[in-house]
């Protein structure tokens, strides 16, 4: 399995996942050893907030993305690719893993501007 996890800067989980470019991408083997991380850093065009829903992205094939915030809008746009799409206050990257593989992961911290911001910005958004 293949567990994404937005990192604007390599070190910490990040938030706004449809906007992020850098991510880390871990493997998980079926005897639960993690490898990685690797680090995918794509274009502007590829950040998921603009990328339509039928063409091929660099985390095809990821089962699992991690960021601190996301609104709806990506949401469901990571349900129609077949990704799980989970939100947390974790800040360290490898620590959000164990803590999602442990289903211990820490809830995202409430973001009630934030999340007017991204309700907003889903209404013009093509992934609907």
């Amino acid at each position: 399995m293949k567990i994404a996890v937005a990192s604007a800067d390599f070190t910490k989980v990040s938030g706004h996942a449809g906007r992020a470019r850098k991510w880390l991408v871990f493997t998980v083997a079926e005897d639960g050893t993690v490898a990685g991380p690797e680090r995918v850093e794509f274009g502007a065009d590829q950040v998921f907030h603009h990328h339509p829903d039928d063409q091929p992205h660099p985390l095809d094939g990821t089962t699992v993305l991690i960021a601190q915030s996301a609104g709806d809008g990506f949401l469901k746009h990571m349900a129609k690719r077949g990704i799980e799409a989970v939100l947390t206050a974790e800040t360290d990257p490898r620590a959000a893993i164990d803590g999602f593989l442990a289903a211990k992961l820490p809830p995202p911290k409430a973001r009630p501007i934030g999340s007017l911001i991204c309700k907003t910005i889903d209404l013009f958004s093509p992934h609907k």
